[in-house]
């Protein structure tokens, strides 16, 4: 299972574009030239930390320090998760008073509608998460659904975005419609840990005529905060017969 690197025809007319019309950076919207700068201009792409070790080997959280193994983090111990492990590709300040080009452009990708940030940002999961995806070995992927009228209202599902970019990059089927949010919860965002498991218990359902008994699954979401929603989707996968949950999102938001 390979991330391909050569380029489609589609890309070089990409090249073409942005030689004639220079891009934009996601972020800040300022022009930059050459294809190195990967969708963010280069101050932009100065604060955006990627996730590295050491890190928990459960939830995936970075720990502060530079140096040092991989462990499981203390919330991990207290209260273990129902998948495996999870994996983000870069992190941003839990604090939203403190501006961050990657939270300003997740923020346009799902509040403002910006579908088109689907592709770039999906390229750029796709493209960090090569070791994780060999050590999972996933046989479907499974976006974080939506319920209905939030789906209407929004017009599209971020997380089946970025699991289609997945899905194109490696090869590996995915399966939107497997997974039901069957619950309408309030948003997340100003609640505390303990109200977000609340909130989201019950929400999800294994789609009425699907079967993913022992298969092995790709749980992809935008953001990863407390971990709540997509250990609820993995509890109701695991319930449903499946072998293993591994979670894969774009953002980790940290403290």
């Amino acid at each position: 299972m390979e991330f391909s690197l050569r380029p489609t025809i589609a890309e070089r007319f990409d090249w073409l574009v942005d030689w004639l019309y220079p891009p934009r950076c996601r972020a800040c919207a300022q022009t930059f030239n050459g294809r190195d700068a990967e969708y963010f201009c280069a101050g932009c792409w100065g604060k955006i930390r990627l996730v590295g070790h050491p890190m928990c080997n459960t939830c995936g959280r970075p720990f502060p320090y530079a140096s040092g193994n991989d462990h499981i983090c203390g919330a991990c111990l207290d209260r273990p998760p129902h998948f495996v492990r999870a994996w983000s590709w870069a992190c941003y300040p839990r604090e939203e008073a403190e501006e961050h080009p990657l939270r300003q452009t997740v923020q346009k990708f799902k509040y403002g509608r910006k579908v088109s940030l689907g592709k770039p940002l999906g390229r750029l999961m796709a493209r960090g998460c090569g070791e994780f995806l060999r050590e999972c070995n996933a046989e479907v992927i499974i976006p974080v659904p939506l319920h209905p009228k939030r789906l209407r209202w929004r017009g599209f599902n971020q997380a089946l975005l970025l699991a289609r970019q997945m899905s194109k990059a490696y090869g590996i089927a995915a399966d939107p419609f497997a997974l039901q949010r069957i619950k309408e919860t309030p948003p997340q965002t100003q609640l505390n840990e303990e109200e977000r498991r609340h909130n989201v218990r019950g929400a999800f359902a294994l789609a009425t005529g699907r079967s993913l008994e022992a298969k092995k699954v790709l749980l992809v979401d935008d953001v990863y905060t407390s971990g709540a929603t997509v250990n609820e989707c993995s509890r109701t996968l695991k319930r449903s017969g499946v072998a293993q949950v591994f979670v894969a999102t774009l953002a980790r938001a940290v403290s």
